[in-house]
């Protein structure tokens, strides 16, 4: 039997200096790549490990060809894709419709080639908030720029005032992967921190939860060769013990199933 722990790949969030906001002087003044403490502590939650994995930027004193990520896949178990900065519309064939909404390219480029690599080797990707909207424009779906924008008679899905505090309904869907992890469960509270969503599902794509207010797809699964599922909540935010609040550790442990089983 092979006690050692999993070993779980995380995407780097990427700070670029100049960013509104933050002080420029010191640290500020480098591009910096990080993991995001949350995140670390639920796949800890599982006796995981998790590894994050650097990107090249332009200020990097090593080239894409210097970085191959299909080591990290043959290395690790599985990849958790973080939130983070939104999705640049150019990704999926479009403009930004306003400055703000310019996302992050570099970023999208990045870890398009990571779960390239990693669905290649067979190897799990479980995606948060911006990480579901990324592998539903990888698998080619398109998303909306923002919510309230593009869909006003949407309910709000961020407030940032309370940022992780504010929370919604969704309802887990009959005949999916998510439906058979929590038998019996068909309505949960989540917490709700994004303000894109899918617009076209990706092809071979599965709607495992929604919105009941407006129908804004919460889940979905890859229905091809290897385990890709990503929701639009953020896991890691769970709180304990709230008996209101959706219980995240089944399907933290069937992502890490997945990648035990292909360890084996």
């Amino acid at each position: 039997m092979n006690d050692k722990p999993l070993l779980i790949g995380v995407s780097a969030r990427i700070y670029t200096p100049g960013t509104a906001g933050i002080n420029v002087s010191g640290v500020w003044t480098k591009t910096l790549h990080y993991l995001e403490q949350s995140v670390a502590h639920w796949l800890l939650s599982g006796r995981a490990v998790a590894v994050m994995i650097p990107a090249v930027t332009a200020d990097s004193i090593v080239t894409r060809s210097d970085l191959n990520l299909h080591h990290y896949a043959a290395a690790l178990d599985g990849l958790v894709l973080q939130g983070g900065n939104d999705v640049a519309p150019e990704s999926y064939g479009e403009t930004p419709l306003a400055p703000e909404w310019a996302g992050d390219r570099v970023r999208d480029r990045y870890e398009i080639e990571l779960v390239d690599a990693f669905v290649k080797a067979s190897k799990p990707v479980f995606g948060i908030c911006r990480g579901l909207q990324l592998l539903n424009v990888m698998f080619g779906g398109s998303l909306l720029q923002d919510i309230a924008a593009q869909r006003p008679a949407s309910r709000p899905h961020r407030d940032g005032s309370i940022y992780e505090r504010h929370f919604h309904a969704v309802e887990v869907l009959p005949e999916t992967r998510l439906a058979e992890l929590y038998p019996g469960l068909r309505r949960a509270t989540v917490n709700s921190i994004h303000h894109q969503a899918i617009k076209d599902l990706a092809p071979d794509f599965k709607p495992e939860a929604r919105c009941p207010d407006d129908g804004i797809i919460e889940a979905v699964r890859w229905q091809g060769p290897s385990y890709v599922a990503a929701v639009q909540w953020h896991p890691e935010f769970h709180i304990p013990g709230d008996p209101d609040n959706f219980d995240d550790a089944p399907m933290l442990q069937d992502f890490l199933n997945a990648a035990q089983a292909d360890r084996r």
